[in-house]
C-alpha cells in the first residue's frame, strides 16, 4: 500500500469517526477503507457484495453516516479521492511506511482538535480507585508503558497483559477491590480473549475505555468511550505510534483531571527518586 492509498483510506476512515454502527455497519465501513482507492467507483451492489452483506445494508449505512443515500455517500468518497497533492519523488518501503506514520499523526492531530471523548475518557478512568489496563499480544508492550507511567501519579494501576484462564479472574479482583472503569488497549488483529475480557468488564459494571486502531474495531461496540489512532501496516510487522501518542495524550488529560494528585504524587516520586539515587542525570 503506497502513501497516496494510505492517505485516502485514511479520509475515509475520517467519515466513521464518532459514528455508533451496527456489526453489518463496521463491516461496510471495513470494506470502504480496506478497498479506499476504488470505493468511490464502485455501486451499492459491487460494495454490498464486497462486504458480504445486502444491498439495502449499504444504503442504511449511508444514511446512519447523515447522508440521503449511497450516492452521496459515494459523491463524498470521489472528492476525498482526489484530494491531496499527488507523490513528486521516488521512496523505499522504509521511508513510505515513515511517512505514512507521520500523516497517520497528522490525522490524530486533528482529530484531537475536538477534545470531548478524550476528556470524558479520562474522567471515567481518573476516578476509579483502581485502575485495570488490559492489553493483550501485540497491545502487551503499549499496556505497559501506560501503566508504568500511570501508577506514578494514580495509586492502583494493574496491567492485564496475559491471557488464560486468570485473565478474568484477575479482572474479577480488580472490580472487587473497587475498579469503576478500565481502560482496554485493543490493536490488529484484535485478539478474542480481549474483547471477550471488555465484555465481562461491562457485564460486571465497569465503565470501558478502548484505545484501537479504528471506530470500526471489534472491540468499539462495547465501549464506553473509543479513541481510535490508525497503526502503520507497511512494514511486515504493525506500528504503534498513533496508539502510543493517544495513550499518552490521554494519561496527560487523566492528569488534568485530577491536578492536586498529579502534583502531589509527582512530587513524591521526585524526593523518592532523588533520596534514592534512581537517576544518573
Amino acid at each position: 500500500m503506497n502513501d497516496g492509498v494510505v492517505k485516502t483510506a485514511g479520509r475515509v476512515l475520517d467519515l466513521f469517526q464518532g459514528a455508533r454502527l451496527t456489526p453489518t455497519q463496521r463491516r461496510i465501513a471495513h470494506c470502504l477503507v480496506e478497498h479506499a482507492e476504488k470505493a468511490a467507483y464502485l455501486s451499492a451492489a459491487e460494495v454490498a457484495e464486497l462486504a458480504g452483506v445486502s444491498q439495502p445494508s449499504v444504503t442504511r449505512f449511508a444514511m446512519a453516516l447523515g447522508y440521503s443515500g449511497y450516492p452521496a455517500l459515494r459523491r463524498e468518497l470521489r472528492a476525498l479521492a482526489g484530494a491531496g497533492p499527488g507523490e513528486t519523488t521516488e521512496q523505499n518501503a522504509m521511508q513510505r511506511a515513515v511517512h505514512a506514520e507521520t500523516e497517520h499523526l497528522r490525522r490524530l492531530a486533528d482529530q484531537l482538535l475536538d477534545l470531548d471523548s478524550v476528556q470524558t475518557a479520562a474522567s471515567l478512568l481518573a476516578g476509579s480507585p483502581v485502575l485495570p489496563v488490559l492489553g493483550l499480544r501485540a497491545a502487551a508492550p503499549l499496556a505497559a508503558y501506560f501503566g508504568y507511567f500511570a501508577a506514578k501519579v494514580f495509586p492502583d494501576v494493574r496491567v492485564l497483559d496475559d491471557g488464560g484462564t486468570g485473565l478474568l479472574d484477575r479482572l474479577d479482583q480488580a472490580r472487587a477491590a473497587g475498579a469503576g472503569a478500565m481502560l482496554a488497549i485493543v490493536l490488529p488483529r484484535y485478539p478474542r480473549e480481549s474483547v471477550e475480557a471488555v465484555r465481562e468488564a461491562k457485564a460486571a459494571g465497569l465503565a470501558v475505555v478502548a484505545i484501537t486502531d479504528s471506530a470500526v474495531s471489534p472491540v468499539a461496540e462495547s465501549a464506553d468511550v473509543t479513541l481510535p489512532a490508525a497503526v502503520g501496516t507497511q512494514l511486515v510487522f504493525d506500528l504503534h505510534t498513533g496508539p502510543m501518542a493517544m495513550a499518552m495524550v490521554l494519561l496527560q488529560a487523566m492528569c488534568d483531571a485530577a491536578p492536586d494528585l498529579a502534583q502531589q504524587r509527582l512530587e513524591q516520586f521526585e524526593a523518592t527518586a532523588a533520596r534514592r539515587h534512581v537517576f544518573m542525570a
